[in-house]
């Protein structure tokens, strides 16, 4: 398998869940505003959207959108921690977290990233994005995790989330959040990925 990524971006979840679950993977960085690769060929031509992640499978598929890829990944980490099989409510607890994090977190970050957006739009985006925060915050608690005391894979998203919050706007409002981030900054997969992708500056990428 092969990961498309762009350091920071939402590719960063994926990268992170194929660490925790240990599986073998290349990993390709994208040029966003290009839209090309390292070695120079297009990245339209594999994946059209222009966008990442794109997961490229041994046979020659390639999937698209942050959310459907976590969820591959998930159903081949070979234990149910991850993700719950099919017909076990806990799995439409875990997709039910994935899809709030991609449309209400994820997507109200957008006009954030925007130089073009007014100053009108991105304080509806902060108070909008501060009331999905506020729900987070008291479903996790003192957690670990979203899920419970397993990591689960809308924990490695909401990893990057928080990232996002805490260069966007902090996170001292939300204690639980801040404190959710620190500890998976402990994790050895998310400190290995952040160094490949130049994202740690005191530690070189091993």
């Amino acid at each position: 398998m092969k990961l498309y990524y762009s350091p920071g971006a939402c590719s960063q979840a994926p990268h992170i869940l194929m660490h925790e679950i240990g599986l073998d993977h290349d990993a390709a960085k994208v040029n966003l505003r290009s839209k090309t690769l390292d070695d120079g060929r297009s990245y339209v031509s594999i994946n059209p959207k222009g966008v990442v992640p794109a997961l490229e499978l041994d046979d020659g598929e390639v999937l698209t959108e942050n959310a459907i890829i976590l969820q591959y990944l998930g159903d081949r980490a070979g234990t149910d921690e991850f993700l719950p099989p099919v017909g076990d409510i806990r799995r439409y607890r875990v997709l039910e977290w994935i899809n709030f994090i991609t449309t209400e977190l994820h997507k109200g970050f957008t006009p954030l990233f925007k130089p073009s957006a007014t100053d009108e739009i991105k304080q509806f985006s902060r108070d909008h994005l501060a009331e999905r925060l506020n729900y987070v915050e008291g479903k996790l608690g003192s957690g670990p995790f979203l899920m419970g005391e397993n990591l689960g894979i809308p924990d490695v998203y909401l990893f990057v989330i928080t990232g996002w919050a805490e260069k966007l706007f902090g996170l001292d409002k939300w204690p639980n959040l801040k404190a959710f981030r620190e500890r998976m900054l402990e994790r050895p997969a998310v400190r290995h990925v952040l160094r490949f992708e130049g994202l740690l500056e005191k530690e070189s990428a091993e």
